[in-house]
């Protein structure tokens, strides 16, 4: 009830937006947030709080690079022009910041502003401390170990060990004016509604909790060439798919987030654009792996579970927006590897490894997940999970139930233990998730990232994952790191910490009013180059 009373309100908002937006390009986006992502500067509501309330607004040292579409995002300068590993000490690394840039309140951008928004994330006793943006970044960073300033345009950062993939991490730490911190004084709520200033290509100038935020142009952004066609975006939290649909289709929104895969036909047909693409991105079932008395703790189920559901009907029922997940990477990514199982469908193969683990039609294998109504690249959790649940049954006698939560809900779960209350009494919690690059395999996978202390949820471990990561972060040619994320990743097919389920393409619908937009391989994208007629 309380979705439909928000998606009532949203509609009345847009009905009476001003007449004055007819003189402006405006982009009205339907995000599939139950809310809006909180405005401080490091936004909640996972990567989709970073791709419309994090980047457009607020900057890294490192930034993501979207210039070829044609492969993943790399990485590219951002508020640091350069940066290198120091020759001698390999957990060093220093950043050469960019000289002339302004704050959106017009404060300056230098070292003392990196060092106070580090203090903020990464000290505990700073007055700037933010719990709840600390949370949020220190699980994405769990690696740093201390920071310091060297000159007015360098700064230093120490990590607890070498991780050759470091800029990767550097991209998750956003940097705000500590003058707006002053200014909303010195409280985080207040700083939220005034707005706070980054240095980002849009400025957050509107913001209506639970209904919408409003980002406008930032005429003096430090780089011309990438300064906004839009006036302004307007960002809007709806999570159901079919509220998306119809303010897309009544003109209310110009751009929706994942429509229904059912709709996409008709929308064409309407005249309405579609945009799919392939990108570092999978959606699985994170398994509780170290809770103990968890079924899932024996690597026969896991394997198990991982024969007894058909991809290509997940797939079929998501319209051909989605493809086969059967790993972190895509079979066809040269950094798959060769391991020793391929999954698809094999309902005789699962059900022989869950007689191995104790599981027969007599004793039947009972799981309890935990799901989302929507969120951050879910797609459409209640018809995927309820289609699984079906599969399982059918396939291989194994009971699911779901513990079903807001989104922001089920993130505390994969933020905590997982034998803590926050992860619901699961066997396993559903998220998608960015399998981008080393650092993010680093970050689910390896043991010493465990929760609370990073974002190894389900306290998976492999000793020759482990051991090839050992490897990894301290090697610095390009070919052995790949033979090494070759072998990491093929632990992770062998003896799987997830349900692998579907890569998605990153489904989105467009008014035909919509121009400029090309997908980026990546989770972010880029909203300077969109424009509208």
């Amino acid at each position: 009830m309380r979705l439909k009373l928000l998606a009532s309100a949203m509609a009345a908002l847009l009905l009476t937006a001003p007449a004055a937006d007819a003189q402006q390009r405006v982009l009205r986006i339907a995000m599939t947030a139950a809310d809006v992502p909180t405005t401080t500067g490091m936004p909640n509501n996972g990567f989709e709080g970073m791709r419309f309330l994090g980047y457009p607004v607020f900057e890294a040292l490192t930034a993501w690079d979207f210039s070829d579409p044609s492969r993943p995002a790399g990485l590219r300068p951002g508020l640091a022009e350069r940066w290198e590993q120091d020759a001698n000490d390999p957990r060093i690394w220093r950043f050469h910041l960019r000289r002339g840039v302004q704050f959106h309140d017009g404060t300056p951008f230098n070292a003392d502003a990196v060092i106070w928004n580090f203090d903020r994330f990464f000290n505990n006793q700073s007055p700037q401390f933010d719990p709840a943006g600390s949370a949020i970044t220190r699980g994405r960073i769990p690696v740093l170990e201390s920071y310091r300033k060297i000159d007015d345009f360098t700064v230093e950062v120490t990590t607890t060990r070498p991780v050759s993939y470091w800029p990767y991490l550097q991209v998750y730490i956003l940097i705000t004016s500590p003058a707006s911190f002053e200014a909303g004084g010195r409280d985080w709520g207040r700083v939220a509604a005034l707005p706070p200033a980054g240095t980002g290509p849009f400025r957050l100038s509107r913001f209506v909790p639970r209904q919408q935020a409003e980002l406008s142009r930032n005429d003096a952004y430090w780089d011309p060439e990438r300064r906004a066609r839009l006036d302004r975006i307007v960002l809007l939290p709806m999570p159901e798919a079919t509220t998306r649909l119809a303010a897309l289709r009544s003109g209310q929104v110009d751009w929706i987030e994942v429509p229904p895969p059912d709709a996409i036909p008709s929308l064409r047909q309407a005249g309405f654009q579609i945009s799919t693409g392939s990108y570092p991105h999978v959606w699985p079932w994170v398994f509780a792996v170290g809770r103990p008395g968890s079924p899932v703790a024996d690597v026969r189920v896991r394997q198990a579970l991982n024969y007894c559901i058909d991809r290509e009907a997940m797939v079929q029922l998501l319209n051909g927006t989605a493809e086969p997940s059967v790993g972190f990477f895509k079979p066809n990514d040269p950094h798959f590897g060769h391991p020793q199982h391929r999954y698809r469908l094999d309902a005789a193969r699962g059900r022989a490894l869950l007689a191995e683990a104790g599981f027969t039609a007599q004793r039947p294998l009972s799981l309890k997940v935990g799901i989302s109504t929507s969120g951050s690249g879910q797609m459409l959790p209640l018809p995927m999970n309820e289609l699984l649940q079906q599969q399982l049954q059918q396939n291989c006698g194994v009971r699911v139930s779901f513990e079903v939560v807001e989104w922001n809900t089920l993130l505390a779960g994969l933020r905590a233990e997982p034998g803590q209350p926050a992860w619901l009494g699961a066997d396993a919690l559903n998220i998608s998730l960015v399998s981008s690059d080393a650092s993010q395999m680093a970050r689910w996978f390896l043991s010493q990232n465990f929760t609370p202390r990073g974002s190894n949820a389900g306290h998976w471990r492999d000793e020759v994952f482990d051991a090839a990561f050992a490897e990894l972060e301290v090697e610095r040619d390009p070919n052995r790191i790949a033979e090494l994320l070759r072998r990491a990743h093929e632990r992770l097919v062998d003896n799987p910490p997830w349900l692998w389920v579907v890569h998605d393409l990153n489904p989105r619908a467009f008014s035909r009013r919509v121009r400029g937009f090309v997908p980026a391989q990546s989770w972010f994208q880029d909203l300077t180059r969109v424009d509208i007629q």
